[in-house]
């Protein structure tokens, strides 16, 4: 095998591979050997095909096996013998040309990691903005909370139903006179104003009183799920059967105790602890954009194109997915076309935090255990069907840059809390508005990584530290589970439950 280096150019290295003709036939010749024995023919005894039959049988396949194994010896040898760290797969070109007989003559094409000098970490300095929860925020919700069980009682006779009171109604769905599948039910509960129903269904019944009997006219939306109702227009016969009027919840032990718990303390502090992970979570995030600001300020480097151009991707996929949901599409699509290069920063700075995470990593022992890749592994099995789940695993375990992707987000939080311990950590007590407040401020604090003058607010403005990037890889195969709606669970006037 003979190896010629050609490219080396920044991160760029191609070679020139010769595996000769004769180290190909040598890898036949021993397959053949191997697989003989096994090799049954009319007219001969088990084990005893001759060598020269068996190559004719198989001589296509086992050559094309012979010279796959010996391409990929050949990239372990350049990587190796270079001492290589590719970035991405490398690209492997073999000459035209090529015939069995012949010397294969191959083009490997790949990106290097660059070199990165292990970075200071005695002059980091961070901090910690804290929240208090307050007495009087945990009082809020639980006034929230009881606000939200909602306990209806019967009005008064004669009362003309309102918005916040509940209806019991039977109803009767017609499509040009004729009811459709689904679009009847009986003693269907109705809260006013709550916007369960289709669009125009509630608004139409404000005024009823019990007894009433209504016929109203709704139009299905057009993306309804149901295809022989999308955009059509259709009326509901509707008998009220009851008004009731909500009463009010009292925040004491008897509704705690009505949650299941032992009185009203016990609310409250599972309150309290709910808002004080918020905060806390708020915290780590604010800490971890200042902390990833005070490393991409300090360094400076080349990252391989392949890497950002795969971040970008992701990156540009997720803005016009968003982009297409808007009013306007075609002005969504503008606009973000408009600031394609500030995206493309994000990508770069992106990759570069992630490689220096990576060696920071790497540097000072930061792992991911096989135990937190198994529960990783769980996790992620879940979102497919039971029975795609262990070829889930599977190809997780036999393909290492899925297992890379896989690892990678809680490697990058390891690494973080690392970087967490050694920093010199100033706490300051702040409010909860100061908090979103810094937190944005970060956000829209380099321009060359995130466009200033996108709203925080804005859902297609990825944040330019939000996800460092780990190499990225292809996805599972795994069919995704499919959650079909069952139509004898729902009523057409009902709007479908929103997609998870």
């Amino acid at each position: 095998m003979q190896i010629v280096e050609t490219t080396n150019e920044g991160l760029k290295r191609a070679y020139t591979v010769t595996i000769t003709a004769k180290d190909i036939a040598a890898r036949i010749e021993g397959e053949v050997t191997k697989i003989a024995p096994q090799v049954r023919m009319p007219g001969f005894r088990p084990g005893k095909v001759p060598a020269n039959l068996v190559k004719k049988m198989h001589g296509p396949q086992l050559h094309q096996e012979a010279l796959n194994t010996s391409v990929r010896e050949a990239i372990d040898k350049v990587v190796a013998d270079n001492k290589l760290r590719p970035a991405m797969q490398p690209q492997i070109d073999l000459a035209e040309g090529y015939e069995e007989g012949k010397d294969a003559a191959l083009t490997v094409s790949l990106e290097v990691l660059p070199t990165i000098a292990a970075p200071a970490l005695d002059g980091l300095k961070l901090d910690k903005l804290v929240v208090p929860v307050s007495d009087a925020e945990v009082d809020e919700q639980v006034a929230k909370l009881a606000a939200g069980a909602k306990n209806f009682t019967d009005a008064k006779k004669g009362k003309k139903a309102e918005n916040g009171d509940q209806l019991i109604i039977d109803f009767l769905g017609k499509l040009d006179g004729t009811p459709f599948d689904g679009g009847a039910a009986q003693d269907t509960a109705l809260e006013l104003g709550a916007g369960r129903f289709i669009p125009g269904f509630e608004e139409q019944l404000v005024g009823v009183k019990e007894g009433d009997e209504k016929t109203i006219t709704v139009t299905f939306p057009a993306d309804y799920p149901a295809d022989n109702l999308k955009g059509k227009d259709a009326t509901f016969d509707i008998t009220v059967k009851a008004v009731k009027v909500a009463g009010e919840t009292k925040a004491d032990d008897a509704f705690a105790k009505s949650l299941g718990l032992e009185g009203l303390d016990q609310l409250k502090g599972l309150l309290r602890g709910q808002l004080e992970q918020e905060t806390a979570g708020q915290t780590r995030t604010q800490m971890k954009r200042a902390l990833l600001d005070q490393l991409a300020a300090g360094h400076d480097f080349d990252v391989p194109p392949s890497m950002v151009e795969a971040e970008f991707a992701q990156i540009w996929q997720q803005l016009t997915q968003e982009a297409a949901n808007e009013e306007d599409p075609a002005a969504a699509l503008k606009e973000i076309e408009a600031e394609k290069d500030d995206y493309r920063a994000i990508a770069v700075r992106r990759v570069r935090l992630g490689l220096l995470l990576s060696e920071i990593g790497q540097a000072n022992g930061v792992d991911v255990t096989s135990q937190e890749m198994q529960m990783l592994m769980a996790q992620a099995a879940q979102q497919y069907r039971p029975e795609d789940r262990q070829r889930f695993y599977e190809y997780v375990q036999q393909d290492p840059m899925a297992a890379a992707q896989l690892r990678a987000p809680l490697y990058e939080d390891k690494v973080v809390d690392f970087l967490f311990d050694k920093a010199e950590v100033t706490e300051k007590t702040v409010t909860r508005d100061e908090l979103q407040a810094a937190i944005e401020a970060e956000e829209t604090a380099e321009p060359a990584a995130k466009p200033a003058k996108k709203a925080a607010a804005k859902k297609a403005a990825p944040a330019k530290d939000e996800k460092p990037a780990a190499k990225k890889e292809a996805k599972p195969k795994a069919e995704k589970a499919e959650a079909a709606p069952k139509a004898d669970k729902k009523t057409a006037a009902k709007k479908p439950a929103a997609k998870k």
